[in-house]
């Protein structure tokens, strides 16, 4: 997982969960366009009831952005013990 992906407090357990639920939705229909996976996505739903809510960001974001290791430092990241380097909670300044 791209460390750009920031992902505040997804448990890795729900993530599991919702994306066996999410594969299965979208297996009968062909992936044509962003839309397509956002509808499938959101359309989710467990047997426990579990939702899934999802929008399409279309906004443009730079490229090649550098930062510098004293910035990286400064930002307040916490990995989770279960693989940090994919699981971590971003807190604001």
């Amino acid at each position: 997982m791209p460390v750009d992906t920031l992902r505040g407090g997804i448990s890795p357990q729900i993530e599991h969960r919702l994306f066996s639920h999410i594969s299965m939705n979208w297996r009968v229909r062909p992936l044509e366009s962003h839309e397509v996976v956002v509808q499938l996505i959101a359309a989710t739903t467990t047997r426990t009831g579990l939702s899934v809510s999802a929008q399409l960001d279309e906004r443009a974001y730079p490229k090649g952005v550098t930062v510098s290791d004293d910035e990286l430092a400064a930002v307040q990241l916490d990995g989770d013990p279960f693989h940090p380097d994919w699981n971590y909670t971003l807190h604001p300044e």
